[in-house]
């Protein structure tokens, strides 16, 4: 039971926190821990013994209810917690620079001082009010403030479930109320080849034959771009997998099924992304790993491509060294928003580069979405559709469903005939081949 303790003005009560006392060794004695309290809440006094009593007795209900929250824990203050919890978590490199960013960007900076167990929903509602102002005025994306909504979501439902610093989370959802807002989304268009094509010579402007390749693998795969596109080894590209896989066991699979006298195939294996600032290779996103057949003319423009550099990546650098980080401003700009003519030494020289109107300010990923639109108009099942892009097919669907080569021939077929289909419209540039073509191999 609680008891009441009166000094002077004050009224004091105590309450067991349903602990015992730990001795030298660490071993729990007979001695009970106590939190006592001398108001309901800070800075407000209790009004009288009786008020006291109650408040001591709700105590130790919920200490013999399993809900009782130690007064310790509930005052940790939330710049601690963001950083013991980031530490607790075991994702991919990528997302855990993501966490890192966006916990130093705005939620430490906002609310480190205060303690995890007293951020009330009033603040919590003051804050995701500002930052939706914010993204009114242009200063942050919507896209970000879902993001940093979402993760301080993650913080406080941790907190209450699995940490036990507070005894419920201030963030209350509620179906659709009051105002409504449209969410907005990105405005894209069909992805069009004539677009891809000038994405691609623009491309082969920057970085030559690795980028003209480069683009139209990333629109005939649905590859995720830049990760996948970077981790693509020779040894899993079209021309040499799967006789050059390094697995055995998956090697003798896949050459059932893939190979020369069948469909041409590259394995999606690794991504590459920088972890700690420094080039990783990793397994890819949601460790989906996958075969991807390719339709004859970009095996064909593969195979030029590996005939001309020695390089251990599919897609070197300019230099023909790694992708630099900077890969965004220095690579996917000047394709996408063109670039003046530039000077300097003979082999620096690179004329101009006219700007891609209907990709202005896009993501290279979109390009992939690009994919999935043409898989869809073709008509091809959702379980080679969702393979192909590396997703899982839930429930029963996925459970019962399978991709058999027969729908990966047909995903040939409808590429194969995109492809010359889009080069029977008129007369289209096409780069010179930067080496002769091996033995067997033809000009698509």
């Amino acid at each position: 039971m609680p008891y009441v303790e009166i000094r002077g003005n004050s009224i004091r009560v105590k309450w067991w926190s349903g602990e015992y006392q730990l001795d030298a060794d660490g071993k729990a004695t007979r001695r009970k821990k106590y939190e006592s309290a001398s108001g309901p809440d800070p800075g407000v006094p209790f009004g009288d013994e009786t008020e006291a009593y109650n408040y001591g007795l709700d105590r130790e209900h919920e200490v013999r209810h399993g809900r009782n929250i130690p007064r310790a824990n509930a005052k940790t203050l939330m710049r601690d917690y963001c950083w013991m919890w980031w530490e607790a978590q075991d994702l991919r490199p990528m997302s855990m620079g993501r966490y890192k960013s966006r916990l130093r960007a705005r939620i430490i900076p906002y609310w480190g001082e205060r303690p995890v167990g007293d951020i009330t929903a009033w603040e919590y509602d003051a804050w995701k009010k500002g930052l939706k102002k914010a993204s009114a005025a242009g200063e942050i994306s919507h896209h970000y403030v879902d993001q940093l909504l979402s993760l301080f979501n993650l913080l406080m439902t941790d907190a209450v479930v699995k940490y036990k610093l507070r005894a419920e989370s201030p963030i209350i959802k509620h179906g659709r109320r009051g105002r409504y807002a449209k969410k907005k989304r990105e405005v894209k268009r069909p992805m069009e080849m004539a677009v891809l094509h000038h994405l691609a010579r623009n491309a082969y402007t920057i970085w030559g034959y690795t980028g003209w390749t480069c683009v139209w693998t990333a629109a005939f795969t649905g590859m995720r771009p830049p990760g996948e596109l970077w981790g693509l080894r020779r040894e899993f590209a079209s021309p040499t997998w799967p006789a050059s896989d390094p697995d055995p066991e998956r090697r003798a699979e896949a050459a059932e099924r893939y190979g020369p006298g069948k469909m041409p195939a590259l394995r999606v294996q690794w991504q590459q992304q920088y972890v700690d600032g420094v080039r990783t290779v990793v397994d890819p996103k949601y460790d989906s790993h996958r075969t991807l057949v390719v339709p004859p003319f970009l095996h064909e423009m593969l195979t030029v491509l590996l005939a001309s550099h020695d390089s251990e990546w599919v897609f070197p650098g300019i230099q023909g060294g790694e992708m630099p980080r900077n890969w965004y401003d220095s690579y996917w700009m000047p394709m996408r928003d063109g670039a003046p003519e530039r000077g300097g030494r003979k082999d620096l020289v690179r004329p101009e580069i006219s700007p891609v109107p209907e990709m202005a300010g896009k993501r290279f990923y979109l390009v992939r979405h690009g994919h999935r639109e043409w898989l869809d108009e073709a008509g091809h099942p959702r379980t080679a559709i969702e393979t192909r892009m590396g997703h899982e097919v839930a429930g029963v669907e996925g459970l019962y469903s399978n991709l058999t080569p027969a729908m990966e021939g047909e995903i040939v077929n409808s590429l194969q005939e995109r492809w010359q289909r889009f080069w029977g419209m008129g007369v289209w540039w096409a780069p010179p081949f930067p080496s002769s073509l091996p033995d067997g191999a033809s000009r698509q």
